[in-house]
């Protein structure tokens, strides 16, 4: 007879801005209680977005559920102790009572997103900020941006050009705030 662990998943309230040290917590408690038959996965929800900023282009994990983390485990009442008395966690989100899991559908869809390749590209600047260009054939210029295209990954500027304002498409990592 073969058995799975399969739990379901469950959502925590955790000190906010604290996801990580909850998690670790929770592991080391899962560990030292002998928990691991019943507290399968701990995860904290992130999302990976672009950020470009001074010019430079990066990868970052963004907390998708700020003061939250997923756990998926088989509900009883050991399981239920060594989660809800960890520290960090703050309790479970249920309605009324008893802990409610998510459905499955539901979870699967916050995994596959941790997943998938970063497609938001965040930038520090807005329209009508000035900005500097840092690479390509107008370098040092300054300039107004006028519109931002994240999905091409470009931005409009206003470049002074031969003494008048000239519209011109650059790259978004190609510029910073100034």
């Amino acid at each position: 007879m073969s058995t799975t662990f399969e739990g379901q998943w469950y959502l925590l309230y955790v000190s906010s801005g604290r996801e990580e040290q909850a998690r670790r917590n929770l592991e080391q408690r899962i560990k030292y209680l002998d928990a691991s038959d019943k507290v399968f996965q701990v995860v904290v929800p992130t999302t990976r977005e672009i950020e470009i900023k001074a010019g430079k282009r990066r990868t970052l994990n963004r907390k998708a559920f700020p003061g939250y983390i997923m756990v998926n485990m088989m509900l009883d009442e050991h399981s239920y102790n060594v989660v809800r008395n960890t520290s960090g966690v703050v309790g479970f989100v249920s309605a009324g009572v008893k802990p409610v899991p998510l459905e499955e559908e539901e979870a699967n869809v916050i995994l596959k997103r941790m997943e998938e390749p970063p497609t938001e590209v965040k930038v520090s600047f807005n329209e009508g900020d000035s900005i500097r260009v840092t690479s390509g054939p107008f370098v040092d210029f300054i300039g107004k941006v006028s519109q931002i295209n994240q999905d091409k990954g470009k931005v409009k500027v206003a470049l002074s050009l031969f003494g008048r304002e000239t519209p011109v498409e650059l790259d978004l990592w190609g510029v910073e705030r100034i």
